[in-house]
């Protein structure tokens, strides 16, 4: 009993005050004014949708999951901002994101969150950790240009930011899976792989002005009316790496000459309000794979998802705090 309670105590950092904890990167999420009650600690604000994945049979040569054999998969996903704050201006978050939940027949699921970015901004979630405190302190003006000199692949992360294009839509994104993972086939050849949502929108971009001259929802408006009108379709491409490859940095990415192979299409039929809609409940644990599939050498997973729990726990906790549109009882 006394070796089970000590081995509780550092898996929770009581024992090592400096350690990084899934509750103390939680926490370093939360704006000065202390989190919103109720929502998700990060990409708190967001819409939900239903759709299907359509598996081309293409993605059997990488993986034996279920889910790249041919045919239709039912998905429910969330489109987000990256932002602890449900109430934010659209025109003012840098980072859009996608996250979807993908059921097959053998009672599996596949569960990813991407974001529109080309790659992360740190190598560690130590180093991510750090970002966060360092940009939550606005009383030292240099926080960040010390974090920056610590850490030399963030430059790569605020070029990016600073120069990159914005779209009009969701629907007109690419959305990116930046962490690596194994996928095994049938023959039990493994592949190292990251993969992207490729739009069948054509990309409009608009300035940083046009963006603010609009209304501080217009994305979730505009992604519903667009969606009304007809499906909004993206192409899953999985790209396999070769030896030498950074597959544990997610802020290098990988020689475009790589290999890639478009698995299936990805087809958003509705979309709804989070308060009532069938992604409010779904905590996307990037962890949650089929068989074929398994994390790799990368460490961001297994600290997102260490992470993704404290926050579902946290806000379904505070369930009574979060608005709802009908008198429907929490799930």
């Amino acid at each position: 009993m006394g070796g089970g309670a000590a081995a509780f105590a550092y898996t929770a950092g009581w024992l090592s005050p400096g350690r990084l904890t899934p509750a103390r990167l939680v926490d370093a999420l939360a704006p000065q004014s202390g989190p919103a009650l109720g929502y998700r600690r990060n990409h708190a604000k967001g819409v939900c949708f239903t759709g299907t994945f359509e598996a081309n049979g293409a993605g059997v040569s990488l993986s034996k999951a279920q889910v790249f054999a041919p045919g239709r998969y039912p998905v429910t996903g969330r489109f987000n901002l990256g932002t602890p704050d449900p109430k934010v201006v659209d025109a003012t978050v840098r980072v859009r994101g996608i996250s979807l939940q993908v059921r097959t027949p053998d009672g599996q699921e596949w569960r990813t969150a991407m974001t529109d970015l080309p790659f992360l901004p740190v190598a560690t979630p130590e180093a991510f950790y750090e970002l966060l405190v360092a940009s939550g302190r606005k009383e030292d003006p240099n926080a960040i240009k010390r974090f920056a000199a610590a850490h030399p692949e963030f430059a790569a992360f605020g070029a990016w930011a600073a120069s990159a294009p914005f779209t009009q839509s969701y629907a007109e994104e690419r959305y990116n899976g930046l962490n690596s993972f194994i996928f095994t086939n049938a023959s039990g050849d493994d592949h190292v792989v990251r993969w992207s949502l490729v739009p069948a929108a054509r990309p409009v971009h608009i300035s940083a002005n046009e963006m603010k001259a609009r209304a501080s929802d217009f994305l979730e408006r505009e992604i519903g009316d667009r969606v009304a009108a007809g499906p909004q379709r993206w192409t899953l491409s999985v790209t396999v790496a070769e030896p030498g490859d950074p597959t544990a940095d997610p802020s290098k990415p990988w020689p475009e000459s790589r290999r890639t192979i478009d698995v299936g299409v990805l087809q958003v039929d509705r979309v709804q309000p989070e308060a009532d809609g069938p992604c409010r409940e779904v905590n996307f644990d990037p962890t949650v794979l089929p068989s074929g599939m398994r994390t790799s050498d990368d460490p961001f997973p297994a600290a997102r998802s260490a992470a993704y729990s404290v926050s579902y726990n946290r806000r379904t906790s505070e369930a009574d705090r979060y608005p709802r549109t009908t008198t429907e009882a929490p799930r």
